[in-house]
């Protein structure tokens, strides 16, 4: 299983980056999947994750109506559409799979029920 992020970078404020997270070595359609990020001196949370059922997703408070996640199981692709970027959205981003659980229509809300983790990317929003 790997997964590898992409798509981070410098960005003002009010600016906009699109990640991405290649996947391997699993049936990427079958699994919920997610967004991490860390920012330094705080914990790992989610951002947004999206389910393998039905494309239901999850989004923290702190996002909800400016990032849009979603996925192209035909490229084993997850993606961020990140807009309206704030200096607090700083952090290193990370994609990561819940392995557990086959076509389920909720993803999980923590990083507890994810199993495999990507290497991250920075983002970096300057005011």
């Amino acid at each position: 299983v790997q997964l590898q992020a992409y798509g981070g970078g410098l960005v003002q404020a009010g600016g906009s980056l699109r990640l991405s997270c290649a996947a391997s070595g699993f049936n990427f359609g079958d699994h919920n999947i997610g967004w991490f990020r860390q920012a330094p001196g705080k914990e790992r949370e989610v951002v947004s994750c999206i389910s393998s059922y039905d494309d239901s997703t999850y989004y923290t408070e702190a996002v909800k109506g400016r990032f849009t996640i979603s996925r192209d199981n035909a490229k084993d692709t997850l993606y961020l559409q990140m807009n309206s970027l704030k200096p607090e959205d700083t952090a290193v981003y990370s994609c990561a799979v819940d392995l557990t659980r086959f076509v389920n229509s909720w993803c999980p809300r923590d990083p507890e029920g994810y199993d495999r983790w990507g290497q991250g990317t920075l983002v970096t929003v300057s005011s």
